[in-house]
């Protein structure tokens, strides 16, 4: 660090002398010598510091933006502590991880927690047992360390909206009293989504290294679970279709879906049934986003994606959604068990553009999917079908630097406290001819085409020691909608 701060102290010294001796000097060479030392200058500058600079000349507001935003149907008060603190507080030992796709004990719960955690893995899991749940609840949110927060995709992607005062947000969701008084003012929660007892989910929370036993974090995460029927059975989305004729909204959003997994497969597809129906009353004039989460059953992932996705415009999703998602439906790259390290862009790339050619909007095929926007620790992309929105290079752009403030819990990014991890280089694609990019600071969002498909890559200032992970990637999402337009069809 001090070296770049001589170097640039001489350099500034070298320059004020050329200033000294510019009347001696040809003007051409004088032009010359100073566009070389400013360049140097400039580079000189931490490739986070310019990164930051960048961003901040491509970030722009859209020509039309939004003004209503409808945003449902899950909602719920996070209690957000230390996973190793809570599990130690209710007596359990560390030992191997294991996946569990439901929780039944609080053996379960040990188990799951570690393997994820090795893996510096989120995920979000049902904890089938209502009394057991009370118990660990009730330890959780007396725990000196907890903090209480609005959660739920849905409520937490309009309350971040809501941070824009010239949006007006409607959310329908399970709202009990401690969720109703942690919303923002600018919040609107129609009567009927309003009920007596909160919904709560646990949020345990790792740092990066942190140790349990053996169990060492490579990346700071989350491990998240409840006994959440009311969010489970999505009992309020009929009353959130039912809301948009009175509010009138020019964009809504929709999650949630992953919440169903709980239920048994009969009850869970004959509510995406109904959830089908309900979806397919929106007017088609309105853009609908939809934000994925955890899953685990790949039929049911499957049928998400063969029954909602055509009718959705847009779609949300991390790392661990994009390769189950693939999984799921034998698509590119399904043989893959898991990411090892930072996910290799040109496999989410080819993933990406198989899910838009697959299910997306086509000439021939009755879809309205045309964009997804894809997000992971090290970098975003944002991947579009052409001609159907516009500013999605400041959208993917603005969602990067939401990542790096919210993380930081800062009001804009401090470059001392975060990092740069994307790959400096990487090819675009492994089942094409592809192309190799060499990412640049003073450029970092990287655009490039396959077929009539849009790709907006740009890298993520990583915080060293974040405050929260929590509600991250649903803050990402927010805000790269806020900067997207879509253009009338």
């Amino acid at each position: 660090m001090w070296q770049r701060s001589v170097c640039v102290g001489l350099l500034a010294l070298a320059l004020g002398y050329l200033c000294v001796l510019g009347p001696e000097l040809p003007p051409a060479a004088l032009r010359q010598l100073s566009a070389s030392l400013l360049g140097t200058l400039r580079r000189a500058r931490s490739l986070e510091a310019r990164t930051v600079a960048a961003w901040q000349a491509a970030i722009v507001r859209p020509a039309r933006g939004w003004a209503r935003v409808a945003v449902g149907v899950n909602a719920c008060v996070d209690v957000v502590l230390s996973g190793v603190k809570l599990l130690e507080a209710l007596g359990l030992e560390p030992g191997d991880g294991k996946n569990h796709a439901v929780l039944n004990s609080g053996q379960d719960l040990r188990e799951a927690f570690a393997h994820f955690m090795e893996r510096g893995a989120a995920a979000e899991r049902f904890f089938s047992d209502a009394e057991a749940f009370q118990d660990i609840a009730r330890t959780a949110s007396e725990h000196p360390a907890a903090q209480l927060y609005v959660g739920g995709n849905a409520a937490l992607i309009g309350q971040k909206l809501a941070t824009n005062p010239d949006l007006k947000i409607l959310l329908c969701g399970p709202v009990g009293p401690k969720l109703h008084e942690l919303l923002d003012d600018n919040v609107v929660v129609p009567p009927e989504s309003m009920q007596e007892r909160d919904e709560f989910h646990l949020i345990l929370e790792y740092q990066a290294g942190e140790q349990w036993g053996r169990v060492r974090a490579p990346a700071a995460n989350r491990f998240i679970f409840s006994h959440d029927l009311s969010n489970g059975a999505l009992n309020m989305l009929e009353v959130f279709v039912s809301s948009l004729d009175e509010f009138q909204p020019d964009l809504v959003v929709l999650s949630g879906l992953h919440m169903m997994e709980g239920q048994s497969k009969e009850m869970r597809q004959r509510r995406l049934l109904e959830a089908v129906a309900s979806i397919s009353d929106i007017p088609t004039d309105i853009p609908i986003h939809l934000e994925l989460a955890s899953m685990t059953d790949q039929d049911f992932m499957s049928n998400i994606m063969h029954q909602v996705f055509p009718l959705v415009n847009s779609i949300g999703l991390n790392e661990q959604e994009l390769l189950f998602l693939t999984q799921s439906a034998s698509g590119p790259h399904a043989s893959l068990a898991s990411w090892s390290g930072i996910p290799d862009v040109g496999v989410v790339s080819d993933i990406l553009f198989w899910i838009l050619k697959e299910h997306g909007k086509t000439a021939e095929r009755t879809s309205d999917l045309t964009r997804i926007h894809f997000h992971t620790l090290a970098y975003h992309i944002l991947v579009t079908v052409d001609g159907h929105w516009g500013n999605q290079a400041a959208a993917v752009a603005a969602g990067a630097r939401a990542a790096g403030t919210q993380a930081c819990a800062t009001d804009t990014i401090d470059t001392s406290k975060v990092f740069l991890k994307a790959p400096l280089e990487f090819v675009t694609s492994h089942t094409e001819a592809p192309s190799k990019i060499s990412l640049n600071p003073d450029e970092p969002v990287v655009h490039w085409h396959r077929e009539d498909i849009s790709f907006h890559f740009t890298p993520v200032l990583v915080c060293k020691d974040p405050v929260r992970t929590v509600g991250l990637g649903d803050a990402i999402s927010a805000e790269g909608l806020l900067y997207s337009e879509v253009y009338p069809q």
